[in-house]
């Protein structure tokens, strides 16, 4: 069994500069322009380490860092400035704020107060779950918010256990967990800062089409809660009518097992309770920072004050709010911030680099004219619907996505 893990993996480190050789040595997408094929042959070179997984992720992102230069796509220095941008940077200061909330458990305390306000029927304790895990993966990452779920309701089904019959609660088990896993990815749509595609999908747009209309976390949010609320519903009412304790077998449950828990956290504490005041101030700042259009009722954003207002980007404004979290001491802990360098480590910066190497693609793609060559090679898909397309494009995602990283994926879309 471990000989033909090490065959496979061999075989996948191998086929991946095999393939970038011979497309380089057997490709001639455009005579007059070799950088298109060059840029092919990294694209495919990544590809295949990406989806393998050969290698660590994060290390793949770093190929056009020597490649591009080497074949003269890219020159270096714009090559390495592609690895961080303001989108970086968004992703940076969001996660040191969910970093700051998980320190000091504010995140769990958010979970439980919506449990044990949500009620004790089957349905509402579903909905409680799947809720709780939605609004913190709106966040924090939907990995973290997962995790931090899990053992609420392991506890919470061991106390139905001893109310209710084991194959029941076993049957209804599934679709809570089930339920965690899908409101955590629902959650993640609905900002920018939810889940890594979406900040990956709005730079990479940026670099196709520099004239565009930013998309600020205001945009994204009118445009992808509305999704979110609707796929929220779908999937509660169909775990729900999939799972639910047949009838007769669900008696009178005491939610308080939530409120225990909840009082074992103890009062609000003072880093809590400022934590969530930078976290509040932070959505709204992210939200009014430009102007909010409701037909011909405009919401002036607040970065109008500014002489240069289109200079603050929605990342300056996630690491203002990031920094004030290692400027603030705690009260509980003498000495110490609300945020420390030992937690900041645990920031996923394989995911930083990841970004890094997908717009660094991205940008390899526009300046070397694969895009241009793509378009024409793909010009028979005129003929076909738009919504034909885009579910073509929606199940190749789908189909990839369960055998590869998320992120990945998206970057090499």
């Amino acid at each position: 069994m471990k000989t033909s893990i090490r065959t496979s993996r061999l075989l996948s480190l191998l086929l991946g500069p095999l393939s970038f050789i011979l497309i380089i040595l057997l490709v001639d997408a455009d005579p007059e322009k070799p950088e298109i094929t060059y840029t092919l042959a990294v694209a495919v070179f990544m590809a295949i380490w990406w989806i393998t997984e050969v290698i660590s992720l994060a290390i793949t992102s770093l190929l056009p860092l020597v490649l591009f230069p080497l074949l003269g796509v890219m020159d270096g220095g714009q090559t390495a400035s592609t690895y961080f941008n303001h989108v970086i940077f968004l992703f940076i200061g969001g996660f040191m704020v969910a970093l700051a909330m998980q320190r000091w458990d504010l995140h769990k305390r958010i979970a439980l107060l919506i449990l044990k306000n949500i009620g004790a029927s089957p349905g509402r304790i579903l909905l409680g779950f799947m809720l709780a895990t939605a609004f913190l993966s709106m966040w924090i990452s939907n990995t973290a918010t997962a995790m931090m779920m899990i053992p609420i309701l392991i506890s919470m089904i061991a106390e139905l256990e001893k109310h209710f019959d084991k194959m029941t609660i076993a049957h209804y088990s599934t679709g809570l967990l089930l339920g965690i896993a899908y409101s955590a990815s629902i959650g993640g749509v609905a900002t920018l800062v939810g889940t890594p595609p979406n900040l990956a999908f709005v730079h990479i747009f940026h670099i196709m089409f520099p004239e565009a209309p930013d998309i600020s976390f205001a945009r994204w949010f009118a445009f992808a809660f509305p999704l979110t609320v609707v796929f929220f519903g779908i999937a509660w009412i169909y775990l729900y009518f999939i799972f639910k304790p047949k009838k007769g077998a669900w008696r009178s449950f005491d939610k308080s097992v939530f409120k225990v828990q909840y009082k074992q956290l103890g009062k609000t504490s003072w880093e809590e309770k400022v934590i969530l005041i930078i976290f509040i101030l932070l959505a709204l700042l992210w939200l009014f920072r430009s102007d909010i259009k409701a037909g011909d009722f405009v919401i002036p954003g607040w970065t109008r004050l500014l002489d240069n207002p289109d200079y603050m980007k929605d990342g300056n404004i996630a690491i203002l709010m990031a920094l004030l979290l290692y400027l603030i001491p705690s009260r509980n802990r003498p000495g110490q911030q609300l945020m420390d360098w030992k937690t900041t480590k645990k920031l996923p910066w394989n995911i930083v680099l990841l970004f890094g190497g997908g717009f660094a693609l991205a940008h390899g793609f526009k300046e070397s004219g694969l895009t241009l060559w793509l378009v024409n090679q793909l010009e028979w898909l005129n003929a076909l619907h738009v919504v034909l397309i885009i579910l073509m494009v929606a199940f190749a995602i789908t189909f990839l996505t369960e055998l590869t990283s998320n992120t990945a994926t998206t970057q090499m879309i």
